[in-house]
C-alpha cells in the first residue's frame, strides 16, 4: 500500500468511497488496489469517528472539511462521501 494522494480526486460533485477502520494504531489514508483505506483512532461512538475520517479525508484531498458530505455508511466501516462545491 502507498500514502494517498488524493489531489486529483477533488472534483465537485465526486463520490470518494472508503474503508474505514476505527481504534486504529494511527490516523492514515491509504490507498491500494482495492481501493481506499482509513484508518482513525477515534472509537466508533456518537459520530466521533465519522469525523475523523471526513478531517483526514479533507486534508489528503486538499479540500475544506466542510465541503465533505457523507452521504452513505453512517454506521457501515464502508462509507461514501461527496465533495459539494
Amino acid at each position: 500500500m502507498k500514502k494517498a494522494n488524493l489531489s486529483h480526486l477533488a472534483v465537485p460533485g465526486a463520490e470518494i468511497a472508503a474503508r474505514v477502520t476505527p481504534r486504529a494504531s494511527r490516523n492514515a489514508v491509504e490507498h491500494s488496489d482495492d481501493g481506499l483505506r482509513v484508518y482513525v483512532t477515534a472509537a466508533p461512538e456518537g459520530g466521533k469517528a465519522n469525523a475523523a475520517v471526513q478531517t483526514l479525508l479533507a486534508k489528503a484531498l486538499g479540500v475544506p472539511k466542510s465541503t465533505l458530505k457523507l452521504v452513505r455508511g453512517g454506521t457501515s466501516r464502508n462509507k461514501v462521501f461527496r465533495i459539494e462545491s
